[in-house]
């Protein structure tokens, strides 16, 4: 798309893997409404993702195979479909729960209805003429996915690691589907970030997008919370404050507020590659133990 050949930052180590999706599946009947016991807060923090990620990764999706005849390198090209295997699937997943959402009182359509808008209309293609202003809109999407994956990894890394879940009791169905899509989310960590510098590798357009993506992403997150908290038929007065998130991280149930902040400037420093972030090992460990991943691998063996 553009001819100039941007300096790629090189990983801290090699870590690819082949990239495959894993045909998972959860079954929902016994996952409480709040699957943090006794925290409807951080429960529906964490539910924002099934409210986000499915239009989200379906416009993923989208984006990379209008990309795909624009790669000129082969292995970065499998990474890419690997991606999107990976992503169809989250979402999938993800979308999933909101039916058993629905059944236990608490109907998300009002809030999904405004992300569909957001990804498939604001986000969506355009009616441009072939040539520049149609490549510089293609280029800010891929931007912006890397910027948003960047977070992704970042949650992915977390979750993996947020061992204050499991002893306050966290739904291990929910615990599960969050950690096989946060251990994937580490696994391909990086190749959103090479197809953007593959395709244009700006420095300007990563720092504006990065811009975007997290004004959007503070923002939708932020009105899903309240926008559950407010709609839960088990509260009275289901309030969200930046106060209930801040004390939630310090005791390690939620993201603190701290590694988020200085998750930026890495993202925004001149030597960033996503390697940095997170661990391939941990990552293929956790998949190899998953019980929905290893469902998924036995129906496959079997269906050989």
């Amino acid at each position: 798309m553009s001819n100039k050949q941007p300096r790629v930052p090189r990983p801290v180590e090699d870590e690819r893997i082949p990239l495959k999706a894993r045909d998972v599946s959860f079954s929902w009947e016994a996952t409480p409404l709040h699957w943090v016991p006794g925290d409807p807060f951080t429960t529906h923090t964490i539910n924002v993702l099934h409210l986000l990620l499915p239009a989200g990764e379906r416009w993923f999706v989208h984006v990379y195979k209008q990309v795909l005849p624009y790669i000129r390198d082969e292995r970065l090209r499998e990474d890419v479909v690997g991606f999107i295997g990976q992503e169809a699937m989250h979402s999938q997943a993800h979308d999933e729960v909101l039916p058993h959402l629905r059944e236990l009182g608490l109907d998300p359509t009002p809030y999904t209805a405004q992300v569909d808008w957001l990804f498939e209309k604001l986000l969506g293609d355009r009616t441009l003429p072939p040539g520049r202003a149609r490549r510089w809109w293609l280029l800010e999407r891929v931007a912006l996915i890397a910027a948003i994956e960047h977070y992704t990894a970042f949650l992915g890394d977390w979750v993996l690691n947020a061992e204050e879940l499991d002893r306050r009791g966290a739904d291990p169905t929910m615990l599960d589907l969050l950690r096989w899509h946060g251990a994937e989310e580490v696994e391909h960590r990086s190749v959103a970030f090479e197809l953007f510098q593959h395709l244009d590798g700006g420095y300007r357009r990563r720092a504006r997008t990065w811009a975007t993506a997290f004004t959007a992403l503070v923002f939708l997150w932020q009105r899903g919370v309240r926008f559950f908290m407010a709609n839960d038929p088990t509260l009275v007065d289901g309030r969200a404050t930046f106060k209930d998130f801040h004390v939630r991280g310090r005791s390690g149930v939620l993201p603190s507020t701290g590694a988020m902040v200085r998750s930026i400037p890495r993202y925004l420093g001149r030597d960033y590659h996503p390697s940095q972030e997170g661990s391939t090992a941990q990552a293929v460990a956790y998949l190899a133990g998953s019980p929905a991943a290893r469902a998924a691998l036995a129906a496959e063996k079997g269906a050989a």
